[in-house]
């Protein structure tokens, strides 16, 4: 069906019926200007004092569909207690209706009707926003033809890189271009973290989420413009590791929605943020230690048991990406962990799995997931040209190197392209991408290696030609001899949405020695330059580089170090 704007905002005006029964009017005008990927009716029958019965139709006129999902937010406390022809759930204000086994067909012009019944008090204001599997419903798409520049607001894309600049933070820009040689990349583009619930005011004077968005306007333009967030505030979060430790306890679930998801979901969906592309990283470092790090593996710690055991990572990652997909322009990207974490048999398909049990918790659906992104703050190499994972030294394989340690996978390029056939094959759409942070795996200078190492055996082989300099693959802060890795560029390999510096360099990962603080910090031993390890880094020394501030503070020298080891070189 193909429908005017101006018949569409009338459509979109709100009846209410001398009953006080409540009716989005469907638009009607047929002109042929612009395609409706999808229309959506939604009716009140009969409403009480109470409660109101309601019926959704939903019409597909995009390409045919085997299984769909729509989704609304109420503004109100509506909550739906039974329903027909669809499995709907509600996670606060956020309604998903999913199709029965018996209704998943929806053809391009076919429609398909559910309804249910829910309870209210006060006012029972109707739904403003549809969408159908992502896009958003009753919107003009753009695809009818005619001018103008970039995509209407609403229009979900492929890839949210492609054609588009990327925001620069200017907070971060400002502390990279004080340094010496700084103003060599202090224009590029790096996550913004909202690593606890006042960063979304802002803290200490600093910037905002509004704030942020609002920058990111101005620097738009006319053409396309992606904002990164980092979402990282699960409870219990990071159980593996204590400098970066949340706020919130373990069972503190209900602050993790109430306080932290929903204002921010509150402000993404702001109609005056909506021309903007929104890509969000999705809790780091969490749903990858319910695999690595619990149960009688020797890496097991008692909190990863514990988020394994109460499920709240699951909820959290469920919650956010219902509540934060329910919002047209905003592409959900989760946490994949690295190679040199799950590309292990053992971890490798186990994480796929968990990820799509995450996927589908709390009202969340396979397409509130735009892709997946790898090394985030970490410091794999992004592709080992010295060697391969086929190769072999004297009839001993490279999986059977000191370093390599029967992993599958030598870099992060390799793991992240496979990792993704993986994810397509346990569920996920087969439209998916990948992102990988580059912002700190460049592993540049005099020490970088320029072919392979001698044939003496496997290991010579292996050490004496790899990029990554680390002492162990599973040392992850402040590491000595880092460099800043590729720039950020979109669709730069096969599956690869972008390569990003999600973590901006310069950023502390941790404190070396305990330092007081009122931000949840804890002190991490594999920070002090002095430790020698534990069972997650074979008991090798850390690697980290002395006098680091606390995570997420500036840190002058370890940013001189990335840019001195930058590769390809600044």
């Amino acid at each position: 069906m193909s429908r005017t704007r101006t018949a569409l905002l009338a459509a979109l005006v709100l009846v209410a019926g001398a009953s006080g029964t409540a009716v989005a009017a469907a638009p009607s005008a047929e002109t042929g200007i612009a395609a409706i990927p999808c229309s959506v009716d939604y009716k009140v029958q009969n409403q009480w004092d109470t409660g109101f019965t309601a019926a959704v139709t939903i019409t597909n006129n995009g390409a045919a569909k085997s299984s769909w999902a729509a989704k609304w937010s109420y503004a109100g406390n509506q909550k739906i207690t039974s329903g027909w022809n669809a499995k709907i759930s509600q996670s606060g204000t956020a309604v998903t209706a999913a199709n029965e086994t018996y209704n998943g067909s929806l053809g391009t012009g076919s429609s398909v009707s559910f309804g249910f019944n829910a309870s209210y008090s006060g006012t029972n204001a109707l739904p403003t926003t549809f969408t159908l599997d992502g896009v958003t419903c009753n919107v003009d798409d753009g695809s009818g033809g005619g001018g103008g520049g970039g995509t209407d607001p609403g229009t979900r894309v492929d890839n949210p890189y492609a054609g588009a600049k990327v925001y620069v933070n200017p907070e971060w820009s400002a502390k990279a271009a004080a340094e010496t040689g700084g103003s060599r990349v202090s224009n590029q583009p790096t996550g913004v973290w909202l690593d606890r619930i006042a960063a979304i005011n802002g803290v200490n004077g600093g910037m905002g989420l509004r704030a942020h968005l609002d920058a990111a306007l101005a620097q738009k333009g006319t053409g396309e413009e992606v904002v990164q967030l980092v979402v990282y505030d699960l409870p219990g979060r990071d159980c593996a590791a204590l400098a970066s430790n949340g706020e919130l306890g373990p069972t503190e679930i209900g602050r993790y929605e109430t306080e932290f998801i929903d204002p921010i979901a509150a402000i993404l969906a702001d109609s005056k943020y909506a021309s903007l592309r929104i890509v969000t990283t999705i809790e780091i470092d969490s749903l990858p230690n319910l695999v690595t790090n619990t149960g009688s593996k020797a890496t097991a710690t008692p909190q990863c048991d514990t988020m394994l055991a109460n499920g709240n990572y699951v909820k959290g990652v469920g919650y956010a990406l219902n509540k934060l997909g329910a919002i047209p322009n905003v592409y959900n990207y989760i946490d994949a962990g690295h190679h040199g974490w799950l590309g292990w048999d053992d971890n490798f398909a186990p994480s796929a799995n968990l990820f799509y049990q995450a996927a589908n918790a709390e009202g969340a659906t396979v397409n509130d997931v735009a892709g997946f992104i790898t090394n985030t703050a970490n410091y794999s190499a992004l592709k080992e040209n010295n060697f391969t994972i086929n190769d072999s030294v004297n009839g001993v394989s490279v999986r059977q190197s000191k370093w390599v340690d029967w992993n599958r996978y030598v870099d992060e390029q390799s793991y992240a392209q496979a990792f993704r056939s993986e994810l397509v094959s346990v569920g996920f759409n087969s439209g998916i991408g990948m992102l990988i942070d580059t912002s700190r795996n460049g592993w540049g200078g005099s020490a970088r290696p320029t072919g392979p190492g001698a044939t003496t055996s496997v290991d010579t082989y292996v050490d004496g030609g790899r990029y990554d300099r680390r002492i162990q693959v599973g040392n992850w802060c402040n590491q000595s001899g880092a460099g800043l890795g590729e720039r950020p560029q979109a669709a730069p390999a096969a599956g690869i949405d972008a390569y990003v510096w999600m973590k901006p360099p310069g950023e502390s990962d941790g404190s070396s020695t305990a330092i007081a603080n009122d931000e949840g910090k804890g002190f991490d031993r594999m920070c002090d330059p002095t430790y020698t390890g534990n069972a997650r880094n074979g008991n090798n020394l850390s690697g980290a580089l002395p006098n680091a501030p606390l995570s997420g503070h500036w840190f002058s020298a370890q940013f001189q170090q990335l840019m001195a080891n930058a590769y390809p070189p600044l």
